[in-house]
């Protein structure tokens, strides 16, 4: 049970940080120059996004799935 929790912290921290990326990539895409950047809602957004993330990965993470029935097929 243990390492499947750790491998769902893991898979689960990967996917919230690449969604963290993504939010914080799209909002400093819509200012024109950096100097117009909110930083602020910029990382606010970006956190939100994250926790979102991690949030709705407790329903379930394709990426396990998928190792799971890989681990089944060597058995």
């Amino acid at each position: 049970m243990k390492n499947k929790t750790a491998k769902w912290f893991h898979a689960a921290g990967i996917r919230a940080l690449k969604t963290f990326a993504q939010t914080a990539i799209a909002m400093l895409g819509t200012s024109m120059l950096l100097s117009e950047v909110d930083w602020l809602s910029l990382l606010s957004a970006s956190v939100l996004s994250g926790l979102l993330s991690l949030l709705t990965s407790v329903v379930g993470l394709p990426e396990l799935k998928n190792s799971e029935e890989n681990e089944n097929e060597d058995n």
